[in-house]
């Protein structure tokens, strides 16, 4: 019996050093280069879609990268930085993790950790600009550690168990608090070209939204906007309260691709506690152009003009995670408010991303250059963008102003050009006359500048001012 109870105290004693063990050091050999992956062969049988491994270069730095799939036996990796002095007969390393075997029943333990890389946040990461690999680039020392880790890949909350929508927010823009209104947990996709002010109104939201926390992933950015847009679009006060994600444009594809999965576990984070969140992403389509290239590298055949399948697959899987958190019991569900940015490539809003996107979300606000060439900003053409829980926010007699104001700027729209060329003579439609003297005045109510904050109230009474005055021409109007 004392023979018995000595092997069992030496198998224990194997089984604790084993799980104190943090893993071991596995090596294979770089293969092939091409374009933006490189194939590594010796570790496939180790890895799974996602690992991370380090690619030896042959000045003897290490470069991160990630395993994008698998061909014929070889993995298939990106760097998330340039590929510079690599080359065929490199080494890769691969640090495997070890057999966990704490806990009174092993069947019931998982033979390994979760994979997947992880984040360990805190609420002192409030204020700070990071890079997608949450190494800091404010200059103001290493990140605080958090008491927990965040999943980068996580999956959103069951359908069945998250929380409804919160109440109406306030987004201190006129033309969204009338015409886009929105719900706490709400997504909306910001739908624009180039140069149309999309990233000032980012900035009017960042400041003015009432919310806790504030996250932003500026993705595929100039890297000259990134400054201007944190000092002089979100100021310092906007800053304390948010933390920003930044990809430039000069990163590689998973690098930008990573930005968006950082930003949004952060956004996750703050919402688990309680926190109502907002979530701005400039932009969604530079997100998909990195899926794009990493999906042509792993040799997936382009679908939609030039957008692989699994870029469409992926889309769901990140707008899912932002809204509302699981239901608490104890205390109140914490909400992420999301905006994406689309580029709209020659106003052409039924081109795959858009439309992919838009079927996605709870809302679009489409930016049109022709409002924005007219001097009008925010440049929001309101009566193409819709809320599609406008009828949660609005009260009655809200309804009935906005419709009024809808269907005065609508007569307008359809008649603007026979009064350019003058062909309706004044008189001959009580309805086109009506539109003819207050659609410039609802054009002037819209008109805001970036560092005027508006408010629910305030906005209603001014609508209110409008489609209700009294529509006889002696009136002055």
């Amino acid at each position: 019996m004392r023979k018995y109870q000595n092997v069992r105290s030496r198998i224990a004693a194997a089984r604790q050093k084993i799980a104190n063990w943090g893993g071991f050091r596995l090596n294979g050999t770089i293969t092939d280069i091409s374009g933006l992956s490189v194939d590594v062969a010796g570790l496939s049988a180790h890895m799974t879609i996602g690992t991370r491994l380090h690619l030896y270069r042959y000045d003897g730095l290490p470069v991160l990268s990630e395993v994008i799939g698998f061909v014929d036996g070889v993995a298939r990796v990106m760097p998330f930085d340039q590929t510079e002095a690599l080359g065929p007969g490199g080494t890769a390393s691969y640090l495997k993790e070890s057999i966990n075997w704490t806990g009174a029943d092993r069947a019931a333990q998982p033979q390994f950790r979760p994979s997947g890389p992880v984040l360990s946040i805190s609420a002192g990461w409030l204020g700070r600009i990071i890079d997608p690999l949450a190494n800091p680039l404010d200059g103001r020392g290493p990140l605080p550690v958090g008491d927990t880790l965040q999943f980068v890949r996580a999956s959103p909350p069951l359908a069945t168990q998250r929380a409804r929508l919160g109440a109406r927010v306030d987004l201190g823009v006129r033309a969204l608090n009338l015409f886009v209104p929105c719900c706490a947990g709400q997504r909306l996709g910001l739908f624009a070209g180039a140069g149309v002010g999309k990233s000032t109104l980012l900035s009017m939201l960042a400041r003015y939204v009432q919310c806790d926390v504030t996250v932003i992933a500026l993705i595929g950015e100039r890297g000259r906007e990134v400054r201007e847009f944190i000092e002089d679009g979100l100021g310092k006060a906007g800053l304390e309260r948010a933390v920003i994600v930044v990809a430039t444009s000069d990163t590689s594809a998973v690098m930008r691709r990573e930005a968006a999965y950082t930003a949004m576990s952060i956004a996750e984070y703050f919402r688990d506690r309680g926190r109502s969140v907002l979530f701005l992403m400039d932009s969604i389509t530079r997100f998909c152009t990195a899926l794009r290239e990493i999906g042509l590298a792993m040799g997936e055949l382009p679908a939609a003009r030039g957008f692989p399948p699994s870029v469409f697959a992926e889309l769901p899987r990140l707008i899912e995670r932002a809204g509302p958190g699981e239901e608490q019991a104890e205390r109140p569900s914490g909400t992420v408010l999301a905006f994406f940015t689309v580029l709209v490539d020659g106003n052409d809003f039924t081109e795959p991303v858009a439309d992919a996107v838009r079927s996605l979300l709870d809302g679009h606000v489409i930016l049109d250059n022709h409002i924005a060439d007219r001097g009008r900003y925010p440049a929001v053409d309101v009566l193409r963008s819709l809320s599609r829980l406008a009828h949660q926010c609005y009260t009655p007699e809200e309804d009935d102003m906005v419709k009024k104001a809808r269907a005065i700027l609508s007569t307008y729209e359809e008649m603007r050009d026979l009064v350019r060329l003058g062909a309706y003579r004044p008189g001959a439609n009580a309805e086109v006359d009506l539109s003819l003297r207050l659609a410039p005045q609802l054009e002037n109510m819209l008109q805001q500048r970036p560092d005027e904050q508006s408010s629910i109230a305030e906005d209603f009474q001014k609508l209110r001012s409008v489609v209700e005055h009294d529509s006889d021409p002696k009136s002055g109007i």
